[in-house]
């Protein structure tokens, strides 16, 4: 599947538009880990257990939106934007969407 931040697919040409594709997911780190970015936070520095949490969120939900994409017949994503939000305290949600799209080369 192709998939572009922009509105088109270098090299293709947009044939049919099959809606917006969505993927989400929620995810939490354990108290420990809370813990350790607390005391983290007092010194500075990269809270590396948020950042590989954050890196396969976008990774799932990249996924999910690519499953949903092709489910609606589409071989291509455009538009494609990430946002995050808080759900809950500690928790958060990662979203991916974009405009499913069906293509054909140039």
């Amino acid at each position: 599947m192709h998939i572009s931040t922009t509105e088109t697919i270098p090299g293709r040409r947009t044939t049919g538009l099959c809606g917006v594709a969505m993927g989400s997911t929620v995810r939490t780190k354990n108290v420990g880990k809370d813990i350790g970015a607390s005391l983290k936070s007092l010194v500075g520095g990269e809270l590396k257990s948020y950042s590989d949490m954050l890196v396969d969120a976008r990774a799932q939900a990249m996924a999910r939106m690519e499953t949903q994409a092709a489910e609606m017949g589409a071989d291509a994503i455009v538009n494609l934007r990430l946002t995050t939000s808080q759900v809950v305290g500690g928790a958060a949600e990662l979203l991916a969407y974009g405009t499913a799209v069906t293509t054909e080369a140039e």
